[in-house]
Protein backbone atom coordinates (compact mmCIF):
# COMPACT_ATOMS: atom_id res chain seq x y z
CA UNK A 1 0.00 0.00 0.00
CA UNK A 2 3.00 2.60 0.75
CA UNK A 3 3.90 2.16 -2.97
CA UNK A 4 0.71 2.26 -4.29
CA UNK A 5 -0.36 5.42 -2.63
CA UNK A 6 3.17 6.96 -2.83
CA UNK A 7 3.02 5.77 -6.65
CA UNK A 8 -0.50 7.65 -7.08
CA UNK A 9 0.17 10.61 -5.26
CA UNK A 10 3.06 11.07 -8.03
CA UNK A 11 1.06 10.60 -11.08
CA UNK A 12 -1.55 13.35 -9.77
CA UNK A 13 0.75 15.98 -8.73
CA UNK A 14 2.55 15.48 -12.65
CA UNK A 15 5.68 16.72 -11.28
CA UNK A 16 7.29 13.69 -13.61
CA UNK A 17 5.83 12.11 -16.32
CA UNK A 18 3.18 9.43 -14.98
CA UNK A 19 4.56 6.58 -17.24
CA UNK A 20 7.78 6.64 -15.18
CA UNK A 21 6.44 7.38 -12.33
CA UNK A 22 3.93 4.24 -12.72
CA UNK A 23 7.01 1.87 -14.25
CA UNK A 24 9.19 2.99 -10.96
CA UNK A 25 6.53 1.56 -9.13
CA UNK A 26 5.72 -1.30 -10.82
CA UNK A 27 9.41 -2.11 -10.34
CA UNK A 28 9.57 -1.54 -6.56
CA UNK A 29 6.36 -3.90 -6.23
CA UNK A 30 8.58 -6.46 -7.85
CA UNK A 31 11.90 -5.42 -5.90
CA UNK A 32 10.48 -4.90 -2.38
CA UNK A 33 9.22 -8.78 -2.81
CA UNK A 34 5.18 -8.33 -3.02
CA UNK A 35 4.94 -10.39 -5.86
CA UNK A 36 8.21 -11.81 -8.55
CA UNK A 37 8.40 -11.12 -12.08
CA UNK A 38 6.35 -13.77 -13.16
CA UNK A 39 3.29 -12.17 -11.43
CA UNK A 40 4.33 -9.08 -12.43
CA UNK A 41 3.92 -10.35 -16.32
CA UNK A 42 0.81 -12.70 -15.79
CA UNK A 43 -0.44 -8.97 -14.14
CA UNK A 44 -0.25 -7.05 -17.36
CA UNK A 45 -3.53 -7.40 -19.50
CA UNK A 46 -2.03 -7.89 -22.76
CA UNK A 47 -5.87 -7.77 -24.19
CA UNK A 48 -5.68 -4.03 -23.55
CA UNK A 49 -2.09 -3.17 -24.16
CA UNK A 50 -3.02 -4.84 -27.84
CA UNK A 51 -6.52 -3.58 -28.45
CA UNK A 52 -4.77 0.76 -27.60
CA UNK A 53 -2.22 -0.52 -29.87
CA UNK A 54 -3.37 -1.96 -32.40
CA UNK A 55 -6.45 0.82 -33.17
CA UNK A 56 -2.75 3.51 -32.52
CA UNK A 57 -1.56 2.11 -35.55
CA UNK A 58 -4.79 2.24 -37.43
CA UNK A 59 -5.47 5.37 -36.38
CA UNK A 60 -2.17 6.94 -37.03
CA UNK A 61 -2.14 5.38 -41.07
CA UNK A 62 -5.71 6.45 -41.34
CA UNK A 63 -4.94 9.95 -40.16
CA UNK A 64 -2.80 10.52 -43.00
CA UNK A 65 -5.01 10.35 -45.62
CA UNK A 66 -7.02 13.73 -44.42
CA UNK A 67 -10.24 12.26 -43.71
CA UNK A 68 -10.89 13.59 -40.25
CA UNK A 69 -9.82 16.73 -41.46
CA UNK A 70 -12.58 16.50 -44.34
CA UNK A 71 -15.19 15.17 -42.17
CA UNK A 72 -14.57 18.40 -39.77
CA UNK A 73 -15.08 21.19 -42.73
CA UNK A 74 -17.49 19.62 -44.39
CA UNK A 75 -19.44 19.34 -40.59
CA UNK A 76 -18.93 23.07 -40.45
CA UNK A 77 -20.19 24.12 -44.09
CA UNK A 78 -22.88 21.86 -43.56
CA UNK A 79 -24.20 24.35 -41.16
CA UNK A 80 -23.31 27.25 -43.11
CA UNK A 81 -20.34 28.20 -40.47
CA UNK A 82 -23.53 29.34 -37.94
CA UNK A 83 -21.33 29.39 -34.81
CA UNK A 84 -24.12 27.33 -32.92
CA UNK A 85 -24.22 25.02 -35.74
CA UNK A 86 -20.37 24.53 -35.53
CA UNK A 87 -20.49 23.81 -32.08
CA UNK A 88 -23.46 20.88 -32.39
CA UNK A 89 -21.81 19.07 -35.14
CA UNK A 90 -18.18 19.04 -34.13
CA UNK A 91 -19.96 17.59 -30.77
CA UNK A 92 -21.66 15.05 -33.39
CA UNK A 93 -18.71 14.09 -35.17
CA UNK A 94 -16.27 13.75 -32.04
CA UNK A 95 -18.68 11.83 -30.08
CA UNK A 96 -19.65 9.42 -33.01
CA UNK A 97 -15.11 9.75 -33.64
CA UNK A 98 -14.52 8.78 -30.09
CA UNK A 99 -16.96 5.40 -29.70
CA UNK A 100 -15.67 4.10 -33.19
CA UNK A 101 -11.96 4.49 -32.57
CA UNK A 102 -11.32 6.10 -28.93
CA UNK A 103 -11.42 9.51 -27.23
CA UNK A 104 -8.03 10.57 -27.12
CA UNK A 105 -7.21 9.78 -30.76
CA UNK A 106 -10.24 11.57 -31.33
CA UNK A 107 -9.54 14.86 -29.58
CA UNK A 108 -6.38 14.70 -30.92
CA UNK A 109 -6.99 15.05 -34.58
CA UNK A 110 -10.01 17.31 -34.04
CA UNK A 111 -8.96 19.60 -32.13
CA UNK A 112 -6.46 21.50 -34.14
CA UNK A 113 -9.56 21.87 -36.85
CA UNK A 114 -11.37 23.20 -34.39
CA UNK A 115 -8.41 25.93 -33.71
CA UNK A 116 -8.58 26.88 -37.08
CA UNK A 117 -12.32 27.18 -37.85
CA UNK A 118 -12.66 29.48 -34.58
CA UNK A 119 -10.05 31.29 -35.43
CA UNK A 120 -11.24 31.96 -38.97
CA UNK A 121 -14.50 32.87 -37.81
CA UNK A 122 -13.39 34.69 -34.59
CA UNK A 123 -15.04 33.37 -32.36
CA UNK A 124 -13.06 32.07 -28.97
CA UNK A 125 -12.52 28.67 -29.05
CA UNK A 126 -12.98 27.87 -24.96
CA UNK A 127 -16.81 26.96 -25.55
CA UNK A 128 -15.76 24.66 -28.17
CA UNK A 129 -12.98 23.08 -26.45
CA UNK A 130 -15.15 22.55 -23.83
CA UNK A 131 -17.62 21.11 -26.25
CA UNK A 132 -15.49 18.95 -27.76
CA UNK A 133 -13.17 17.16 -23.95
CA UNK A 134 -17.31 16.49 -23.14
CA UNK A 135 -18.32 14.82 -26.74
CA UNK A 136 -15.12 13.06 -26.60
CA UNK A 137 -15.41 11.65 -22.94
CA UNK A 138 -19.27 10.90 -24.11
CA UNK A 139 -19.21 9.43 -26.99
CA UNK A 140 -16.10 7.42 -25.89
CA UNK A 141 -18.64 5.69 -22.54
CA UNK A 142 -20.73 3.98 -25.39
CA UNK A 143 -18.67 1.56 -26.89
CA UNK A 144 -15.71 -1.14 -25.68
CA UNK A 145 -13.36 0.61 -27.56
CA UNK A 146 -14.70 4.22 -27.02
CA UNK A 147 -12.99 5.05 -23.83
CA UNK A 148 -9.46 3.18 -22.10
CA UNK A 149 -11.30 2.18 -18.89
CA UNK A 150 -13.83 0.58 -20.88
CA UNK A 151 -11.13 -1.58 -22.77
CA UNK A 152 -9.90 -2.59 -19.31
CA UNK A 153 -13.15 -3.48 -17.74
CA UNK A 154 -13.85 -5.41 -21.11
CA UNK A 155 -11.38 -7.44 -21.19
CA UNK A 156 -11.06 -8.03 -17.34
CA UNK A 157 -14.97 -9.05 -17.15
CA UNK A 158 -15.06 -10.84 -21.05
CA UNK A 159 -17.71 -8.57 -22.04
CA UNK A 160 -18.13 -7.99 -25.94
CA UNK A 161 -18.28 -4.77 -28.17
CA UNK A 162 -21.93 -5.98 -28.37
CA UNK A 163 -22.06 -5.73 -24.14
CA UNK A 164 -21.46 -2.67 -24.57
CA UNK A 165 -23.47 -1.42 -27.10
CA UNK A 166 -26.33 -2.47 -26.10
CA UNK A 167 -26.19 -1.61 -22.67
CA UNK A 168 -24.24 2.20 -22.72
CA UNK A 169 -24.53 3.41 -25.73
CA UNK A 170 -28.77 4.40 -24.76
CA UNK A 171 -27.82 6.20 -22.22
CA UNK A 172 -24.87 7.65 -23.38
CA UNK A 173 -26.80 9.20 -26.33
CA UNK A 174 -29.39 10.38 -23.63
CA UNK A 175 -26.94 12.14 -21.87
CA UNK A 176 -25.37 13.47 -24.90
CA UNK A 177 -28.56 15.51 -25.97
CA UNK A 178 -29.03 16.95 -22.75
CA UNK A 179 -25.40 17.86 -22.36
CA UNK A 180 -26.11 19.54 -25.97
CA UNK A 181 -28.83 21.09 -24.44
CA UNK A 182 -26.80 22.40 -21.88
CA UNK A 183 -24.56 24.16 -23.80
CA UNK A 184 -27.00 25.81 -25.82
CA UNK A 185 -28.19 27.74 -22.57
CA UNK A 186 -24.69 28.16 -21.57
CA UNK A 187 -23.24 29.29 -24.84
CA UNK A 188 -25.27 28.41 -28.09
CA UNK A 189 -27.80 31.51 -27.91
CA UNK A 190 -25.36 33.60 -27.44
CA UNK A 191 -22.27 32.77 -30.05
CA UNK A 192 -22.29 35.10 -33.17
CA UNK A 193 -20.20 35.32 -36.37
CA UNK A 194 -19.93 38.12 -38.98
CA UNK A 195 -21.37 37.44 -42.64
CA UNK A 196 -17.73 38.10 -43.80
CA UNK A 197 -15.69 35.50 -41.44
CA UNK A 198 -18.30 33.11 -42.38
CA UNK A 199 -18.20 33.16 -45.98
CA UNK A 200 -14.38 32.85 -45.27
CA UNK A 201 -14.88 29.35 -43.70
CA UNK A 202 -17.28 28.23 -46.54
CA UNK A 203 -14.76 28.93 -49.18
CA UNK A 204 -12.59 26.26 -47.56
CA UNK A 205 -12.30 23.25 -49.73
CA UNK A 206 -13.09 20.16 -47.86
CA UNK A 207 -12.21 18.07 -50.51
CA UNK A 208 -8.74 19.76 -50.25
CA UNK A 209 -8.15 17.73 -46.89
CA UNK A 210 -8.07 14.51 -48.99
CA UNK A 211 -4.60 14.59 -49.42
CA UNK A 212 -4.26 10.49 -50.17
CA UNK A 213 -7.93 8.70 -52.08
CA UNK A 214 -6.56 5.43 -52.21
CA UNK A 215 -5.01 5.41 -48.91
CA UNK A 216 -8.32 6.47 -47.31
CA UNK A 217 -9.98 4.01 -49.34
CA UNK A 218 -7.88 1.62 -47.94
CA UNK A 219 -8.09 2.44 -44.12
CA UNK A 220 -12.07 2.78 -44.37
CA UNK A 221 -12.15 -0.73 -45.17
CA UNK A 222 -9.83 -2.20 -42.96
CA UNK A 223 -11.81 0.31 -39.94
CA UNK A 224 -15.17 -1.49 -41.35
CA UNK A 225 -13.51 -5.01 -40.98
CA UNK A 226 -12.49 -4.56 -37.84
CA UNK A 227 -15.77 -3.28 -36.47
CA UNK A 228 -17.21 -6.28 -37.92
CA UNK A 229 -14.88 -8.05 -36.15
CA UNK A 230 -15.35 -6.40 -32.70
CA UNK A 231 -19.24 -7.12 -33.32
CA UNK A 232 -18.63 -11.11 -34.09
CA UNK A 233 -15.57 -11.57 -32.15
CA UNK A 234 -17.94 -13.26 -28.73
CA UNK A 235 -19.07 -15.65 -30.49
CA UNK A 236 -16.51 -16.49 -32.23
CA UNK A 237 -14.29 -16.76 -29.59
CA UNK A 238 -11.79 -14.13 -30.69
CA UNK A 239 -10.48 -11.30 -28.10
CA UNK A 240 -10.97 -7.43 -29.42
CA UNK A 241 -7.05 -7.30 -28.83
CA UNK A 242 -6.35 -10.22 -31.30
CA UNK A 243 -8.91 -8.13 -33.93
CA UNK A 244 -6.82 -4.91 -33.84
CA UNK A 245 -3.45 -6.26 -33.70
CA UNK A 246 -4.73 -8.07 -36.83
CA UNK A 247 -6.43 -5.10 -38.52
CA UNK A 248 -3.53 -3.01 -38.03
CA UNK A 249 -0.95 -5.79 -39.53
CA UNK A 250 -3.56 -5.87 -42.32
CA UNK A 251 -3.26 -2.06 -42.98
CA UNK A 252 0.19 -2.01 -42.30
CA UNK A 253 0.40 -5.15 -45.25
CA UNK A 254 -1.61 -3.25 -47.76
CA UNK A 255 0.75 0.24 -47.44
CA UNK A 256 3.98 -1.80 -48.31
CA UNK A 257 3.12 -4.56 -50.26
CA UNK A 258 5.19 -3.66 -53.34
CA UNK A 259 7.26 -0.90 -52.52
CA UNK A 260 11.40 -1.76 -51.47
CA UNK A 261 12.37 -2.94 -48.36
CA UNK A 262 14.01 0.31 -47.46
CA UNK A 263 10.34 1.93 -48.14
CA UNK A 264 8.82 -0.46 -46.16
CA UNK A 265 11.00 -0.23 -43.19
CA UNK A 266 10.61 3.66 -43.27
CA UNK A 267 6.87 2.78 -43.20
CA UNK A 268 7.10 0.42 -40.74
CA UNK A 269 8.87 2.76 -38.34
CA UNK A 270 6.93 6.10 -38.96
CA UNK A 271 3.68 4.30 -38.10
CA UNK A 272 4.84 2.60 -35.22
CA UNK A 273 6.67 5.78 -33.97
CA UNK A 274 3.21 7.21 -34.16
CA UNK A 275 2.10 5.25 -31.02
CA UNK A 276 1.15 7.01 -27.52
CA UNK A 277 3.70 4.55 -26.09
CA UNK A 278 3.61 7.14 -23.20
CA UNK A 279 0.15 5.74 -22.60
CA UNK A 280 0.97 2.42 -23.11
CA UNK A 281 3.94 2.22 -21.01
CA UNK A 282 1.92 3.97 -18.43
CA UNK A 283 -0.80 0.82 -18.48
CA UNK A 284 2.15 -1.51 -18.50
CA UNK A 285 2.65 -0.04 -14.69
CA UNK A 286 -0.05 0.35 -12.99
CA UNK A 287 -1.32 -3.26 -13.88
CA UNK A 288 2.26 -3.95 -11.73
CA UNK A 289 0.78 -2.12 -9.49
CA UNK A 290 -2.62 -3.25 -9.16
CA UNK A 291 -1.19 -6.82 -8.86
CA UNK A 292 1.00 -5.99 -6.54
CA UNK A 293 -1.83 -4.86 -3.87
CA UNK A 294 -4.31 -7.59 -5.09
CA UNK A 295 -1.64 -10.26 -4.19
CA UNK A 296 -1.25 -8.45 -0.77
CA UNK A 297 -4.94 -8.44 -0.26
CA UNK A 298 -5.48 -4.91 0.37
CA UNK A 299 -8.55 -5.10 -3.02
CA UNK A 300 -9.88 -7.99 -1.26
CA UNK A 301 -10.40 -5.52 1.92
CA UNK A 302 -11.74 -2.73 0.17
CA UNK A 303 -14.30 -4.88 -1.19
CA UNK A 304 -15.27 -6.29 2.00
CA UNK A 305 -15.74 -2.59 3.03
CA UNK A 306 -18.07 -1.43 0.25
CA UNK A 307 -20.63 -4.44 0.78
CA UNK A 308 -20.44 -3.42 4.50
CA UNK A 309 -21.01 0.23 4.03
CA UNK A 310 -24.00 -0.75 1.90
CA UNK A 311 -25.49 -3.65 3.88
CA UNK A 312 -24.94 -6.05 1.52
CA UNK A 313 -27.86 -4.40 -0.63
CA UNK A 314 -27.04 -4.82 -4.46
CA UNK A 315 -28.77 -1.92 -5.84
CA UNK A 316 -27.19 0.43 -2.85
CA UNK A 317 -23.48 -1.23 -3.96
CA UNK A 318 -24.62 -0.61 -7.27
CA UNK A 319 -25.24 2.71 -6.88
CA UNK A 320 -22.60 3.70 -4.30
CA UNK A 321 -19.67 2.13 -7.20
CA UNK A 322 -21.16 4.70 -9.70
CA UNK A 323 -20.82 7.53 -7.55
CA UNK A 324 -17.74 7.16 -5.96
CA UNK A 325 -16.33 6.51 -9.53
CA UNK A 326 -17.66 9.68 -11.07
CA UNK A 327 -16.63 11.63 -8.04
CA UNK A 328 -12.74 10.00 -7.71
CA UNK A 329 -12.46 10.20 -11.82
CA UNK A 330 -12.91 13.98 -11.56
CA UNK A 331 -10.23 14.09 -9.13
CA UNK A 332 -7.68 11.77 -10.28
CA UNK A 333 -6.90 10.64 -13.80
CA UNK A 334 -9.90 7.61 -14.53
CA UNK A 335 -7.64 4.63 -15.71
CA UNK A 336 -5.69 4.24 -12.56
CA UNK A 337 -9.12 4.55 -10.66
CA UNK A 338 -10.53 1.58 -13.02
CA UNK A 339 -7.54 0.07 -12.88
CA UNK A 340 -7.91 -0.62 -9.06
CA UNK A 341 -11.82 -1.17 -8.84
CA UNK A 342 -11.63 -3.76 -11.17
CA UNK A 343 -10.40 -6.81 -8.96
CA UNK A 344 -12.15 -4.85 -6.37
CA UNK A 345 -15.47 -5.73 -8.32
CA UNK A 346 -14.31 -8.76 -8.75
CA UNK A 347 -13.93 -9.72 -5.49
CA UNK A 348 -17.90 -9.12 -5.04
CA UNK A 349 -18.59 -12.32 -7.05
CA UNK A 350 -18.72 -14.37 -4.13
CA UNK A 351 -20.95 -12.05 -2.17
CA UNK A 352 -23.38 -10.90 -5.53
CA UNK A 353 -22.64 -14.09 -7.45
CA UNK A 354 -21.04 -13.87 -10.86
CA UNK A 355 -23.76 -13.34 -12.67
CA UNK A 356 -25.11 -9.84 -11.05
CA UNK A 357 -21.72 -8.52 -11.50
CA UNK A 358 -22.25 -7.45 -14.73
CA UNK A 359 -24.49 -4.40 -13.93
CA UNK A 360 -21.90 -3.48 -11.41
CA UNK A 361 -19.40 -3.63 -14.48
CA UNK A 362 -21.51 -1.03 -16.35
CA UNK A 363 -21.71 1.01 -13.08
CA UNK A 364 -18.25 1.67 -13.24
CA UNK A 365 -17.93 2.08 -17.01
CA UNK A 366 -20.62 4.82 -16.55
CA UNK A 367 -19.06 6.54 -13.21
CA UNK A 368 -15.40 6.39 -14.53
CA UNK A 369 -16.06 7.50 -17.99
CA UNK A 370 -18.61 9.99 -17.78
CA UNK A 371 -16.99 11.63 -14.19
CA UNK A 372 -13.59 12.00 -16.45
CA UNK A 373 -15.60 15.48 -17.50
CA UNK A 374 -15.16 16.92 -13.81
CA UNK A 375 -12.03 18.16 -14.11
CA UNK A 376 -9.01 18.82 -16.46
CA UNK A 377 -7.40 15.87 -15.31
CA UNK A 378 -10.16 13.81 -14.91
CA UNK A 379 -8.99 11.75 -18.46
CA UNK A 380 -6.53 11.45 -21.13
CA UNK A 381 -8.62 13.39 -23.70
CA UNK A 382 -8.99 16.29 -21.50
CA UNK A 383 -4.81 16.66 -20.78
CA UNK A 384 -4.34 16.37 -24.73
CA UNK A 385 -7.60 19.34 -25.49
CA UNK A 386 -5.61 21.45 -23.04
CA UNK A 387 -2.29 21.04 -24.55
CA UNK A 388 -3.52 21.58 -27.93
CA UNK A 389 -5.25 25.32 -26.07
CA UNK A 390 -1.93 26.30 -24.48
CA UNK A 391 0.33 26.14 -27.40
CA UNK A 392 -2.78 28.10 -29.31
CA UNK A 393 -2.64 30.97 -26.77
CA UNK A 394 -5.85 30.14 -25.08
CA UNK A 395 -4.95 28.10 -22.16
CA UNK A 396 -7.59 26.07 -20.46
CA UNK A 397 -7.52 27.22 -16.40
CA UNK A 398 -7.96 24.36 -14.11
CA UNK A 399 -10.51 26.21 -11.96
CA UNK A 400 -12.66 27.76 -13.97
CA UNK A 401 -13.27 24.86 -15.85
CA UNK A 402 -13.79 22.89 -12.73
CA UNK A 403 -16.52 25.04 -11.90
CA UNK A 404 -18.40 24.66 -15.33
CA UNK A 405 -17.36 20.97 -15.90
CA UNK A 406 -18.14 19.78 -12.37
CA UNK A 407 -21.99 20.51 -12.47
CA UNK A 408 -22.72 19.10 -15.55
CA UNK A 409 -20.74 15.90 -14.69
CA UNK A 410 -23.31 15.27 -11.81
CA UNK A 411 -25.75 15.88 -14.44
CA UNK A 412 -24.94 13.13 -16.12
CA UNK A 413 -24.21 10.93 -13.59
CA UNK A 414 -27.91 11.48 -11.82
CA UNK A 415 -28.88 10.64 -15.40
CA UNK A 416 -26.88 7.42 -15.30
CA UNK A 417 -27.77 6.72 -12.04
CA UNK A 418 -32.18 6.83 -12.86
CA UNK A 419 -30.78 4.60 -16.00
CA UNK A 420 -29.44 1.49 -13.72
CA UNK A 421 -32.41 2.06 -11.71
CA UNK A 422 -35.18 1.95 -14.46
CA UNK A 423 -33.25 -0.90 -16.52
CA UNK A 424 -31.55 -3.52 -14.01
Amino acid sequence: LAVFVRTYAAIISERINRSIVALLGAGMMVFSGVINQSEAFRGIDLNTISLLTGMMVIVAITQKSGVFQYVAIAATKAVRADPWGLMLMLCLVTALFSALLDNVTTVLLIAPVTLLITDALRLKPYPYLFAIIFASNIGGTATLIGDPPNIMIGSAAKLSFNAFLVNLAPVALVILVLTLAAFWWIWGRKLTASEADRRQVMAFNAREAITDMRLLRQSLLVILLVIAGFVVAHPLGQEPGTIAMFGAALLLLIRVIGKGSEEQTHEVHRSFGEVEWVTIFFFVGLFVLVAGIEKAGALEIMAHHIVAWTGGDFASTAVLILWVSAIVSAIVDNIPFVATMIPVIQNMGGVFGPERLEVLWWALALGACLGGNGSLVGASANLVVAGFAERAGQPIRFLPFMLMAFPLMLLSIAVAHLYLTLRY
